[in-house]
């Protein structure tokens, strides 16, 4: 029985010693695995040299040398020939910040978005033609009406006023007539049933004015005439307050039909400015 015993025991002995080592090394097997398997996984170093940052990808590339010329101006631009012309547009707008949007390309025809520069046989030294215009030149020439006109308005307001002009200072430069009107300014007033007198003309000689409302006319007389002028042919009526004196104007009836044919009233008392020029045009009648 002890021998029996003793062969079982060595039997079973046997019988387990593989399996003890068949596990071992399973388990050995495992441990490799799962240390490759982290130091693969979890190793910076390995991970770091499997990842390009995208630092000096344009250096292994091949590149084209072109000119891109726009608003009369010239730039050089490297570039990889396997760029795209949407990537193109990107480059110019860097260079010229005019939107890709708002780009016109031309290289032999019409340089498509779509293609690449090789695809196109874009060479060293090509000349690239751009055609547009950035966000400012379409808003300067889009400006609204409004700010034109207050534009042109300012403008006029810095030509030289009448009263400094030559052919108006010969005039003014003789001074106040002695026997003007007394003027008040800053009121209106209906026109007065004399004459206006006390007043020169071009020439410097007296003139005075006579509203005959009943024949619709305006008498002009100086010393030598009266010419009686029908208001329906005065075409305009202008006026500008004298400086130094804006109590009084110097006023225009234009006779004809163009400026040439003004006729020139100086000293005219400022509260029948309105006045004069509402009854001539026929705006208003004073009675």
């Amino acid at each position: 029985m002890a021998t029996q015993d003793g062969c079982e025991e060595v039997i079973m002995e046997t019988e387990v010693k593989p399996k003890e080592a068949e596990a071992a090394c399973e388990g050995a097997e495992k441990v490799d695995t799962e240390s490759t398997s982290l130091s693969e996984a979890g190793d910076p170093t390995t991970q770091e040299s499997s990842i390009s940052n995208g630092d000096g990808a344009d250096e292994d590339r091949e590149m084209v040398d072109v000119k891109i010329i726009w608003n009369k101006k010239k730039y050089d631009l490297k570039i990889p020939i396997d760029d795209t012309g949407a990537k193109l547009k990107e480059s110019i707008h860097s260079l010229t910040g005019l939107p890709p949007a708002m780009q016109k390309v031309m290289y032999k025809g019409l340089l498509p978005e779509d293609k690449t520069l090789r695809e196109i046989k874009v060479t060293n030294g090509a000349k690239i033609m751009v055609v547009g215009s950035t966000i400012n030149d379409v808003l300067a020439v889009n400006t609204p009406k409004e700010v034109v006109q207050q534009e042109v308005k300012a403008e006029e307001n810095k030509k030289e006023p009448l009263c400094r002009q030559k052919q108006h200072r010969k005039v003014l430069d003789k001074g106040k007539p002695d026997d003007i009107m007394t003027s008040i300014k800053g009121t209106k007033e209906r026109l007065p049933t004399v004459p206006l007198s006390g007043m020169f003309n071009k020439s410097g000689g007296k003139v005075r004015l006579t509203f005959k409302l009943e024949q619709d006319q305006l008498w002009i007389g100086t010393k030598e005439r009266t010419e009686k002028v029908p208001m329906g042919s005065i075409k305009n009526v202008v006026s500008e307050p004298i400086e130094g004196h804006e109590d009084y104007h110097m006023m225009a009836f234009q006779l004809g039909p163009t400026e040439a044919s003004q006729y020139w009233v100086y000293w005219v008392p400022a509260q029948f400015v309105d006045a004069i020029k509402d009854t001539v045009l026929g705006k208003w009648q004073y009675f």
